[in-house]
């Protein structure tokens, strides 16, 4: 009787190399520029803990320049500069300035070897990196890691007095309820009490490498003229609170006192409120 036939375990060099393949007859389908084809084979090297995923689309990368409204004089921030393919584009833009930041070594090294002189690269947390050192009136711009994106939109908004417009892809489900278009939660109220919000495209995931599990959302903000003053960290705490049980009514979370003051039903949800109505809960019980 012929025995099984053993199965030939392949060398991980050779998973690799067609690994390689596969994305470089990518890259070529794509009609990406001959100078980003190189940036395939550091996906080996990419970061599942960093939760990197490149944009490897030229048309989607000119429409995020595009919704930047880069113009003469202007400085623009990159967040996640991963293998400069946006950095590229945006730099094709009359720009004074672009900085970079970047998280990861590997990454780092590669966009120091873009040679224009507009250019500064940062090895640096988004998620903590004070913004405005960067200087005043920054147009900001990155395709955020989904793991950290609300992180970096959170920090983004701390920093809002240098920062008058942002251009960010993150997480489709992320964007829509960050411009309100689904269930709203604390990073909806949070951006929209200082942003004026709008949801701009969707990203399939047949344009980045390696292919993540969503689809992406590029979202626009706009800083609003008049914004309330508010303590941040107790405004977020307020909203973590108030959105932490959607079930739950308004009247088993805060004071009744305080609600009625405020002009609102105990029994409202807090998926209910408006941007208004919960600005006025918040300014009752801080007093």
């Amino acid at each position: 009787m012929a025995g099984r036939a053993q199965q030939t375990k392949v060398p991980v060099d050779v998973k690799r190399a067609r690994k390689l393949i596969s994305f470089l007859l990518m890259s070529f389908n794509l009609n990406l520029p001959p100078d980003w084809k190189a940036s395939i084979f550091l996906e080996v090297r990419l970061r599942k803990d960093l939760g990197q995923h490149i944009l490897l689309s030229k048309g989607v990368l000119s429409r995020i320049a595009e919704f930047l409204c880069i113009s003469e004089g202007d400085k623009v921030l990159e967040i996640g500069g991963g293998t400069g393919n946006l950095t590229r584009v945006l730099l094709e833009r009359p720009l004074e300035k672009i900085y970079v930041l970047e998280i990861d070594p590997v990454m780092v090294e590669t966009l120091k070897r873009i040679e224009d002189e507009r250019i500064t690269v940062i090895q640096a947390d988004a998620t903590r990196f004070d913004l405005c050192s960067l200087g005043d009136d920054l147009k900001v711009t990155g395709n955020l890691p989904y793991n950290v994106a609300s992180l970096i939109i959170e920090n983004l908004v701390r920093y809002r007095s240098c920062i008058p417009l942002a251009v960010l892809m993150v997480q489709k489900e992320v964007g829509l309820k960050i411009v309100g278009k689904s269930q709203p939660g604390w990073i909806t109220l949070f951006v929209n009490t200082f942003y004026d919000t709008e949801y701009l495209m969707s990203v399939p995931s047949r344009f980045f490498l390696p292919r993540p599990k969503v689809v992406s959302g590029v979202i626009r903000l706009r800083r609003k003229d008049k914004a309330p003053d508010l303590n941040l960290d107790r405004f977020k705490r307020f909203l973590t609170r108030l959105f932490s049980s959607r079930k739950k009514k308004i009247g088993n979370l805060f004071p009744k006192k305080a609600l009625l003051e405020a002009g609102l039903d105990p029994n409202m949800r807090s998926h209910q409120l408006t941007q208004d109505q919960v600005l006025r809960l918040y300014n009752v019980l801080e007093r």
